[in-house]
């Protein structure tokens, strides 16, 4: 091990001590961060208007502060923008994660204000590291170099003059300390380009040569640069590029439909794959285990959770559960208090316990990514799943998918799910593969089985196979090239599907 990788060992105790304090103190610790959240932003003009003075309990906090979405506070942040103090958090705020919008708006922006830089995207990173050099004997990423995958950031937008904005991974890249960026690669403007096209190409003729033990980004780029290094250098695999390479991060898209691929990049046994969840609102859990799809919630970076059944979130739910409260296997929508200046801000995404004391949990899909037209109640961790084992079954390949309701001509109850997906190698046998597919979702999803018995209300789903580049067409043309965005997997509607197929056609 190298003198630095050395000390760095020494340096993240620290971070295991604290993941070991909140572990040990769940509760206590989340309502130290609800109260500090509070306290700071007592005097601000939202503390003002919701009384955050009077509230002594996390019942206080409940009974008097409403449940959000972004819309309910898209004027206050755009103030914040045009540079207003202590409106949702004090003082004058300047930097914001831009991501995929609401229904009214293309894009959204989430203030990233210094304390929830520090302690809440930096604190996780230290969290991820941690439970790397915990869990892989050598990781060695410091005496090598690392390749970070970020968006871009712009300064120059007329109506935000003081404003910082872009994705919060080129965010949070530009406030790294100058001694950390000394161990990534490429150079900093390099990696913050604004056509990703163009930034993939110059990342990959930059690193060829460079000695690195570890990347970090979204699947879908990473997939990208990697075939880009393959095609430039004409090798097999990644690592007869970068042989000492040992850990590969991921996040922002389920990992399960990627990870075939990614074996066969990375063969043999020497690198290993751990999975963050890092959006623009916080920094929330890291995979804290080898092998496995659980991630440990983080329970002491200035955020403070709340959870909504699933069942209960489209009837206007005034009551939430508390970490004590939950329960495991269940769907929860996720609810958050920031030190960035969200309050009860309801996040999108859906979660399940897998575990408590430690509280562990995985990803299990968007509350507006499902389909549930005829009470099939399918999430995105059902689709995956089934994509994935389809697959291996069939040692194919799948780049990208999303799936929308089909209503028969002659029903209007009933129907089939309506499939499009973009294979890195096609299955030989499409029905094959259609019918496969659909019996393994049938053996994932309960309610999806009973709709599809004797065709009741479900057809078998329906498959359209996408020409290459159909999807990334699709994301140029709609504005959603970048670091953090996706495509929709799952919509109750049939927009981006029927928008998706007309590409297609091209």
């Amino acid at each position: 091990m190298g003198l630095i990788d050395s000390v760095w060992t020494q340096y993240l105790k620290i971070a295991k001590s604290e993941i070991s304090h909140f572990n040990a103190n769940p509760f206590n610790v989340q309502w130290t961060q609800l109260e500090e959240i509070i306290n700071t932003a007592k005097k601000t003009e939202y503390g003002r208007k919701y009384n955050f003075s009077s509230i002594r309990s996390i019942d206080d906090f409940q009974n008097i502060v409403p449940l959000l979405e972004y819309d309910d506070i898209k004027t206050y942040i755009h103030r914040m923008m045009k540079g207003e103090e202590s409106i949702l958090w004090p003082g004058k705020i300047t930097h914001f994660a831009k991501s995929s919008g609401t229904t009214s708006d293309k894009s959204k922006y989430i203030p990233i204000t210094s304390e929830n830089h520090k302690h809440c995207h930096t604190r996780g990173g230290l969290r991820l590291t941690a439970s790397i050099y915990d869990q892989v004997s050598y990781p060695g990423i410091l005496d090598g170099k690392a390749i970070i995958l970020t968006g871009s950031i712009r300064n120059n937008y007329p109506e935000y003059p003081n404003a910082v904005i872009g994705d919060v991974s080129a965010v949070i890249y530009s406030r790294l300390s100058y001694v950390l960026k000394t161990f990534l690669t490429p150079d900093e403007q390099s990696n913050l380009l604004e056509d990703s096209e163009s930034k993939l190409d110059v990342i990959a003729h930059k690193c060829i040569h460079e000695d690195v033990r570890m990347m970090a980004g979204s699947p879908t780029w990473m997939m990208i640069l990697c075939k880009k290094l393959l095609q430039i250098t004409g090798k097999k695999n990644i690592l007869e590029i970068w042989p000492k390479f040992k850990i590969l991060v991921h996040g922002a898209v389920s990992f399960v439909p990627y990870r075939k691929s990614f074996e066969e990049l990375f063969p043999g046994d020497q690198v290993y794959f751990f999975e963050t969840y890092n959006a623009s609102e916080g920094y929330f859990a890291v995979q804290d285990q080898s092998n496995s799809e659980e991630m440990l919630l983080l329970l002491d970076v200035g955020i403070f959770y709340e959870f909504i059944p699933s069942e209960e979130f489209h009837n206007n739910p005034s009551k939430t559960k508390t970490l004590e409260e939950i329960e495991l296997g269940k769907n929860y929508a996720l609810v958050i208090t920031t030190n960035s200046g969200l309050y009860r801000y309801i996040l999108g995404d859906t979660i399940q316990f897998t575990s408590k004391l430690p509280f562990r949990i995985k990803i299990s899909g968007r509350i507006k990514q499902f389909i549930n037209v005829f009470g099939e109640e399918l999430m995105v961790s059902n689709t995956d799943e089934a994509l994935n084992k389809s697959c291996q079954h069939f040692n194919v390949k799948v780049k990208d998918y999303t799936v929308a309701p089909q209503f028969h001509p002659e029903s209007s109850s009933q129907g089939a799910h309506e499939w499009l997906i973009e294979f890195e190698s096609t299955p030989p046998d499409l029905q094959n593969f259609e019918e496969f597919l659909d019996k393994t979702i049938q053996s994932l999803n309960s309610d999806y089985e009973a709709k599809r018995y004797k065709n009741l209300a479900l057809s078998k789903l329906i498959l359209n196979i996408a020409r290459p580049g159909t999807f990334a067409d699709w994301m140029k043309s709609t504005g959603r090239v970048g670091a953090q965005k996706k495509v929709p997997r799952l919509s109750n509607e049939r927009k981006y599907l029927d928008e998706i197929l007309l590409f297609n056609k091209q």
